[in-house]
Order: C-alpha cells, then sequence, then structure tokens
C-alpha cells in the first residue's frame, strides 16, 4: 500500500496531454447454443488466442472463465515497484512544506528529514534468476533506493537497474531466484479489438488490479515527456481502452493467453479510456542485448527526423521518406555524408515510411552494430546513395 504522501506526475504531449502511469500524484456463435441468456458473455477463442481445436471446431468458452484463467496465470510474475526517499517534513498543508514556519519567518518551525517508502509503479518477472522490467520513468531517481513487492508481501530490494537510453524501459536485478516468469507473446500478430488485461499497483495504492478492454489501435506514435525528465517520442505504441491509472506504469498488457503482449507506459490526461503500452516485441530486442551484452546497447546511425507522407510528398514535389531535421555531430550519419536537409528514402532497399515496421528507427533497430546499410537519399533533386557504418551510441 501507498505509505508516503503524494507521489509524482508525469505528462506527455501530442497535442493532448497524456499522464505516464509510474506514480500516483506520479465464430461467431451458431444455432445450436441454447439456454445462453446473455450472448455477448461468450467469446471464440482464436487460435493466436490459445484456442483448443477438435476436429477443426473452435471451442467455444465463457469470458469470465478465460479472463480469470489469464489472470491466475500471470499475477505470480507482476511486482510492485517501491521507492525510499528522505523529504523534508513540518507541520503545513503539504508534505516538506512548514507553511507558517516559513512564510513568516517564525523560530523553532523547523522542517525535519522522514524517510517515507510508497508504491509507484509496476513490473514483471522475465527470468527465473531475478529480471524484472518496468518503466524507465518508474526508477528515474539514480540516487533513490527501490524495492519490488513479490506475491502479497515477499519484499525483494533492487540491486541493479539498467536503463535503456532510446526507449521507456528499465531491468531491475534482485538477488531472488525460483521466480515465476511470465510468457512473452508476439506484438507483430495483434489485431484491433482483440481482448487485452492490465494488472498493476493502480494509483499507487491498490496492488494486483485487474482491468480489462480491447485494442483501439495500434502503430500510434506519442512524445513523452515531464518537467522532470525532458521528452521522448515513443513509437508504434499499443492504443487500448482497458483501464491504465497512475500506478500501472511497468506492468504488463495481457492477451487471454496470459501473455505479455505490451508494457503498460501512458494515458492520455484529456481523453477518456485511452491508454497505451510498448509493443511486447521492442522489450524482446532490449531483452535480448541485455541478456548478450549485459547492457542495453543498439545501433546507432545519429539523425533526428520527420517522416514525410505520400501525400505531403506529392503536395511539395519531393519523394516521400525520413527528412533529416539534424544530423549528430561525429556519428556514424555524419561520417557518411549524410546532411540536413536530404531526404532518405530507403534502408537496405526497404522504403522508408510511417508504417509500423517501416520507420527509420525500426529499420535502424532490426540491424545490429557494426553493421553497414545503404541508404538510398535525395538532396537537391538529385537521387544518391551512400553506406553507413553504424555504431554503438556514444564511441
Amino acid at each position: 500500500m501507498n505509505k508516503g504522501g503524494t507521489t509524482r506526475s508525469f505528462l506527455i504531449g501530442l497535442g493532448v496531454g497524456v499522464l505516464l502511469m509510474g506514480s500516483f500524484f506520479g465464430g461467431a456463435l451458431t444455432d445450436r447454443i441454447k439456454g445462453i441468456g446473455v450472448l455477448d458473455k461468450l467469446v471464440t477463442r482464436n487460435l493466436s488466442d490459445g484456442a483448443v481445436v477438435n476436429g477443426g471446431t473452435k471451442e467455444i468458452v465463457d469470458e469470465e472463465s478465460v479472463v480469470t484463467a489469464a489472470v491466475e496465470k500471470a499475477t505470480p510474475g507482476v511486482v510492485t515497484v517501491s521507492v525510499s526517499t528522505t523529504r523534508l517534513v513540518g507541520n503545513s498543508f503539504l508534505p516538506g512544506f512548514d507553511f507558517f514556519g516559513d512564510f513568516f519567518n517564525i523560530p523553532g518551525q523547523q522542517r525535519q528529514s522522514q524517510q517515507v517508502e510508497e508504491d509507484i509503479g509496476t513490473g514483471f518477472i522475465i527470468s527465473s534468476e531475478g529480471l524484472i522490467v518496468t518503466n524507465k520513468h518508474v526508477v528515474s531517481d539514480a540516487t533513490a533506493k527501490y524495492k519490488v513487492v513479490i506475491g502479497k508481501d515477499e519484499v525483494a530490494e533492487v540491486k541493479n537497474i539498467y536503463r535503456d537510453p532510446d526507449t521507456d524501459l528499465a531491468i531491475l536485478k534482485v538477488d531472488k531466484t525460483g521466480l515465476t516468469a511470465l510468457t512473452l507473446g508476439n506484438s507483430d500478430e495483434l489485431k484491433v479489438g482483440q481482448t487485452v488485461m492490465a494488472i498493476g499497483t493502480a494509483l499507487g495504492e491498490f496492488r494486483s488490479t485487474v482491468t480489462k478492454g480491447i485494442i483501439s489501435g495500434l502503430g500510434r506514435g506519442i512524445t513523452a515527456g515531464s518537467p522532470f525528465e525532458g521528452s521522448e517520442k515513443l513509437e508504434n505504441v499499443i492504443q487500448t481502452d482497458a483501464a491504465i491509472n497512475p500506478g500501472n506504469s511497468g506492468g504488463p498488457l495481457l492477451n487471454s493467453s496470459g501473455e505479455v503482449i505490451g508494457v503498460n507506459v501512458a494515458v492520455s490526461q484529456n481523453g477518456q479510456n485511452i491508454g497505451f503500452a510498448l509493443p511486447i516485441n521492442i522489450v524482446k530486442q532490449s531483452i535480448d542485448n541485455f541478456k548478450t551484452t549485459g547492457e542495453f546497447e543498439r545501433p546507432y546511425m545519429g539523425v533526428s527526423y520527420q517522416i514525410i507522407s505520400k501525400q505531403t510528398a506529392l503536395l511539395n514535389d519531393v519523394p516521400a521518406g525520413a527528412y533529416v531535421k539534424e544530423v549528430i555531430k561525429g556519428s556514424p550519419a555524419e561520417k557518411a555524408g549524410i546532411e540536413s536537409g536530404d531526404i532518405l528514402t530507403e534502408i537496405d532497399g526497404k522504403k522508408i515510411s510511417s508504417d509500423d515496421n517501416n520507420s527509420l528507427t525500426s529499420l535502424i533497430n532490426n540491424k545490429k552494430i557494426g553493421d553497414t546499410v545503404v541508404v538510398k537519399l535525395w538532396r537537391e533533386d538529385k537521387e544518391m546513395t551512400v553506406s553507413v557504418k553504424l555504431e554503438k551510441k556514444g564511441e
């Protein structure tokens, strides 16, 4: 339960406010089916959702049974992330602020340091050897001490935190073995309308809260940020109407088989029932890199860009692709001769677009550090080709 006062909040902007959820203030049915009063309580389980098929006939199962089975399967692998921080407290309306003593400078009204523990987010176990995934913004304070609560009351101190510089992901390491790891699904096979469930510590207070909804959209792009952490663009995120509340951040978004298909990251502050999750396949790439190298490593090209859609390209008589707004000094892109104002159109023969799997970021992330890619670009009405050797960021 929340042992502190208020927690922190984070905002995302895309023309609408979006709240990062790490903390609190931080087939159909046939005529043969008889005797069923409310038909929408029945669903047909698709093969991708773990359907049992007998003689080519899909098994019809009660929706409630599907949800409860998935939740029972996943809950042992979901943890609560807790933080321990030192705050100045006094006789005041707000924690850390002595209203009368500070405002009127009254002697004796001194604030005191107090150790405060509070539940701030959620995570899920990916290895029985103590590896846990959560959001980077949940564990953004490098000076704080973090713990995880496994099950009802088993507490484990976080020994190491590995933060991904390119996505809102972090991996926590605890000294526990024999943990229940969740099964990771395949987010490339998701469909709009598919049933999903979220599990997390809602409002930083109610652990193992379960909500259910559908996938409302795929391939969304949001710009995440806060007054404390700056901003970053999250591409190809999942939109869902499953209720995601403050404290859910870092928790799993599940399919009806109890497989993790996303990591809950944010909710729209202005809309209703609009939440977002990072696709699990992006997380898999980070996990694979981490298990191989012991850190988050990705190939790096070194440009900031904006996608030019086909419609915009036609209106301006330029090719569609990634318009280069800036080339990072000393980056592989600069070394290869890419310039600000270039339009990158292809990577190794694959056209760059806003499509989920063909954005510039996705095409580069599918490569390895040290790979050389052939980049086709458009500059001053001329088409050019350059070779770029991808590097580790910071080299």
